[in-house]
């Protein structure tokens, strides 16, 4: 292949595409929306999705084992933030482009 051309490596286009399907989900979306505004826990964020606490958590565990997520316990309580800044750039485009309610 001509080096004219700079390109990633196909590995790592793997794990990025990876971690897209990881993303691809409108539930997973909304947990990282939210994230980007603050921690919180399982439970909040599976009634902001309406979803059962359970699976609300095994959505979570997917995107922390992608390394999108981290977790810390207070108490009882588990609370989850975005460590991955990248996603931000991604979920703008998705807001950019699908967010109707920005008037586009």
């Amino acid at each position: 292949m001509s080096s004219k051309y700079r390109l990633t490596s196909l590995d790592a286009l793997g794990q990025a595409a990876e971690c897209l399907r990881v993303l691809a989900h409108p539930h997973r979306l909304r947990m990282i929306q939210m994230l980007f505004q603050g921690d919180h826990t399982v439970s909040a964020l599976a009634e902001a999705c309406e979803l059962p606490t359970a699976m609300a958590s095994e959505h979570l565990r997917l995107m922390q084992r992608c390394g999108f997520l981290s977790s810390e316990k207070d108490g009882r309580k588990v609370f989850y933030r975005v460590v991955e800044p990248h996603l931000k750039h991604i979920l703008q485009c998705i807001e950019d482009r699908f967010d109707s309610a920005n008037g586009k």
